[in-house]
């Protein structure tokens, strides 16, 4: 009868524990400090645009060897390993809290054999040999101790523990999508340094042409040693460019082979014009309310936030009395042959409860620090929430200004390349001094540059867009695609696409 009595009662408990009552804050998103709608005069068509979060980056970018080097990025980039392994380490750390809101059953057999004196259990029989001999068998399963979690203080624990795990995930993804915009951004930088490198090749050969023609005129007299020295001028400066261009592009090399885990190999793109990338269409940016389902980092935000919401909980549950279950159920016996029969069977259950009475202010303190934490993690998404409206319309703006600044950049070579055609025939026919050829060609020199890293900035800009608005789909961002990507072999050189 006791035992038809104990297994409900325990199974009540249990459920009771399970639907006990809540003190977490209801979670309440904090009020937003940005505008409804994005501010810029650049309307994207319609016809043409998407959404961010529609495109993903497979589709965003067009070149095939960018499109390379990011999918080599995202398999062996160290750092997105580590992330990986962070999202690992905090899905195994829920799961630890998690399986605290269940008893823990341990099961135990046993097996003892003893001899004892007589004389050591009845002073009758000091003097004698004899002894007792005794054989004791048991097996048992038992609960050593489960907390009925009434207030909620084990499952906010657990919560809070989740909400973490989660926010792990979305910091992984935060950073898998800045990893794809570092590679293109370096990407592009190297594209426009290798084409200013031609130029500055292509210039430099022309300029040490005309200095060799300088010195021939000055040897024959026909020009002055101040036209000699100002054709040198051009070419030392063009040399100074040059060493300038390669220096920063090897750097940017050197930074993508960190970028994609390993050397790239021949899968650079050799000197070509920027201008004809043919990278990405146009993206409209949506609402900024968008932001909050579409930036990872925002969702990461809110999920710490939502984990300091349960930390309130369960700060606050800990002013509440602790009741906790033992309990054990098995077969004693002496003989192994008859252990397992019902007069064989033993058990015990009980309860402890643990009420706080005075600890200095330690529980107050606890729940003072997780109120404190829980308003610095709004304003923490709220100043989130603000940043990335602003790298979004900071990219808008940007996108049509420079789209204007490339369009007169342009017009300003053009204009440059006919003055300086104009002032070299002007000195040929003797009407002005050299100085006039020299700088009509260091002022083309440098709006050719100019124009290439306008041109440039475009696409990184482009790719900024992009990226503030959240990126679009990608089947990768999950823990285990992306760990299995990670362990891979020693990096070795990627073999360019045909």
């Amino acid at each position: 009868m006791r035992k038809r009595l104990f297994k409900p009662l325990l199974g009540s408990l249990l459920a009771g524990s399970l639907a006990a009552c809540n003190f977490a804050p209801t979670y309440q998103q904090p009020e937003l400090p940005i505008a409804d709608h994005f501010e810029t005069t650049d309307a994207a068509n319609p016809e043409l645009a998407h959404l961010a979060s529609e495109v993903d980056w497979q589709s965003f970018f067009a070149d095939p060897q960018l499109k390379r080097l990011i999918e080599t990025a995202l398999a062996r980039n160290r750092d997105l390993a580590a992330s990986v392994a962070r999202i690992e380490q905090a899905h195994a750390f829920y799961r630890i809290q998690n399986a605290a809101r269940l008893p823990q059953v341990n099961a135990n057999a046993g097996a003892t054999r003893s001899k004892t004196p007589l004389g050591a259990i009845d002073p009758e029989f000091d003097n004698t040999d004899i002894s007792v001999q005794f054989n004791q068998y048991n097996v048992q399963a038992a609960v050593t101790s489960f907390e009925l979690d009434f207030w909620g203080r084990v499952r906010n624990t657990s919560e809070a523990a989740r909400r973490r795990y989660l926010a792990s995930v979305d910091a992984q993804r935060a950073f898998r999508l800045s990893l794809i915009g570092n590679v293109a951004s370096n990407y592009y930088a190297i594209r426009s340094g290798d084409e200013g490198i031609e130029l500055a090749q292509r210039t430099l050969e022309s300029r040490r042409y005309a200095f060799e023609v300088a010195k021939l005129r000055l040897d024959a007299g026909v020009t002055s040693m101040v036209d000699y020295e100002q054709a040198r001028i051009l070419v030392t400066q063009a040399q100074t460019q040059l060493a300038e261009l390669q220096r920063t592009t090897a750097q940017q090399r050197h930074l993508l082979e960190v970028l994609i885990g390993g050397p790239a190999g021949e899968a650079l793109p050799q000197p070509s014009s920027i201008a004809d990338a043919a990278q990405f269409g146009e993206i409209d940016p949506g609402l900024p309310s968008a932001l909050l389902i579409n930036r990872p980092d925002i969702q990461q935000a809110e999920q710490q936030l939502r984990a300091a919401n349960a930390d309130i909980g369960a700060a606050r549950a800990d002013f509440f009395p602790r009741i906790a279950l033992t309990g054990s159920f098995g077969y004693v016996s002496s003989e192994l042959g008859d252990l397992f029969v019902p007069g064989k069977q033993a058990w015990t259950i009980g309860a402890l409860v643990g009420m706080p009475i005075f600890d200095g202010g330690q529980r107050s303190a606890q729940l003072s620090q997780a109120r404190a934490r829980r308003d610095e993690l709004v304003a923490s998404y709220q100043s989130t929430v603000q940043n990335a409206f602003r790298e979004v319309s900071d990219a808008l703006v940007a996108r049509q200004r420079y789209k204007e600044q490339i369009a007169a950049q342009e017009q300003a070579v053009q204009a440059q390349r006919d003055l300086a055609e104009t002032a070299q025939l002007r000195y040929d026919n003797g009407i002005s001094i050299y100085l006039e050829v020299v700088d009509a060609r260091r002022n083309l020199f440098a709006a050719e540059q100019q124009l290439i890293t306008l041109r440039a900035t475009a696409l990184q800009n482009g790719v900024a867009l992009y990226l503030a608005l959240g990126g679009g789909p990608d089947g990768q961002y999950g823990v285990g695609t992306a760990g299995t990507a990670l362990n891979t072999s020693p990096a070795q050189p990627i073999q360019p696409s045909n």
